[in-house]
């Protein structure tokens, strides 16, 4: 064998059959093959175990599935490059023209968008209301046959939360599927509840250092049949590095979300606290109207504060600009704390009923808490609140 031929052959390295990496391997590969044309056959039709090309599977990505599934105790899995592309394609796979979806104004901006704008282009009609109004949830699903509803709990940014147990019970009565944007509440919860599909942004708690994107569909083998069709058609594949570092910020990933969550619980009774902040909303505060439906539903109240400056929308500016430890970035979840300021946070198109609905007000801010010592935060979040 010439030199140039064995630079593309290069030896293989087998390892003894009881001799195991405590790592599993990235397998940054696009191609595989099969010893013959016909096992190369039944390959493509999934009639034997084994890969062929990685944009459809790749062993690295499927550990990354098997184990998402498994911690939001659902069969099945798919993964892809992005949370939004998981919210789009899910949308895509589930739904097609003249269907009928319900969302609420208590959402992430761009599953709105593309509801409305994307879906919409495509003849799928939409219905947007408030995630605390069940009695007109349950007006618009008798009159309206609706093919499923997306909702969030805790909701982005204001952290309401959804009554799961009364909106599946009504999307079960009225033949409508339902999909739960779980992101902020991580991947350990709500996996009790009778939720059709699970999405989460694998970038936020996944990773949990900024540094890698993803998303990822749960959900039983029924439904996840057609979604995961549906993904390998549309392309939009995680590479199998990006699953590799998914998979290795899932291994502090509990140690990380509990450690965030205390101190957001701590974060946040401070700026209850404090005259400068008013309507602070985080679910563990036994003042929060939805304390008692966080406290039956979920284990730990998430890592996401957000609250209100009495001074306004150009007081908030100045909060977030006087932070020294707070990046002022978006995204939620990782290591370091974060801050978006009134100006980041969208109301835009909202009439002024809506705009009741959504609880954002003129001088809100929110916070994503991260790894830091919580009296450092303290003393930081004190020192830029004498600022407004």
């Amino acid at each position: 064998m010439k030199k140039e031929t064995r630079v593309n052959h290069p030896p293989d390295v087998p390892l003894p059959p009881d001799n195991h990496p405590l790592t599993f391997p990235i397998y940054q590969n696009v191609k595989w093959e099969y010893e013959t044309v016909d096992e190369t056959l039944r390959g493509i039709r999934g009639e034997r175990e084994g890969y062929f090309y990685s944009r459809v599977s790749n062993p690295t990505v499927r550990q990354l599935e098997m184990l998402l599934a498994e911690l939001q105790q659902r069969d099945e899995c798919v993964v892809c490059a992005s949370g939004v592309n998981a919210i789009a394609q899910t949308l895509i796979a589930l739904t097609r023209s003249d269907d009928h979806i319900i969302f609420f104004i208590e959402s992430y901006s761009p599953t709105r968008e593309i509801i409305k704008s994307l879906l919409g282009r495509f003849g799928v009609r939409s219905t947007m209301l408030s995630i605390e109004d069940l009695s007109r949830l349950e007006c618009v699903l008798k009159d309206t046959p609706t093919r499923l509803l997306i909702f969030e709990s805790p909701t982005n940014p204001v952290t309401k939360i959804a009554d799961i147990p009364a909106i599946t019970a009504l999307a079960k009565k009225y033949g409508a599927l339902t999909v739960l944007d779980n992101t902020f509440a991580g991947f350990h919860q709500h996996g009790q509840f009778d939720i059709d599909v699970f999405i989460h942004s694998l970038t936020k708690y996944a990773a949990g250092t900024g540094d890698v994107m993803g998303g990822a569909v749960m959900g039983n083998k029924s439904v996840m049949q057609t979604i995961s069709a549906q993904f390998r058609m549309l392309g939009a594949a995680i590479d199998p590095h990006a699953a590799f570092l998914l998979m290795r910020g899932l291994k502090t990933y509990f140690v990380r979300y509990r450690a965030q969550c205390i101190s957001a619980q701590a974060v946040a009774e401070m700026l209850a606290a404090h005259p400068a902040c008013e309507n602070v909303r985080y679910p563990g505060l036994s003042s929060s109207r939805f304390y008692t439906l966080a406290k039956a539903q979920m284990s730990e109240f998430g890592t996401v504060v957000t609250f209100d400056i009495k001074g306004g929308a150009e007081a908030g500016r100045r909060f977030a600009e006087s932070l020294n430890l707070f990046a002022k970035a978006a995204s939620l979840g990782s290591t370091e704390s974060l801050v978006f300021a009134p100006q980041l946070i969208k109301s835009t198109g909202f009439s002024t009923e809506q705009l009741l609905w959504s609880d954002i007000s003129a001088g809100i801010v929110r916070l994503s808490i991260g790894l830091e010592d919580v009296q450092d935060l303290f003393e930081d979040l004190s020192q830029a609140l004498k600022h407004c």
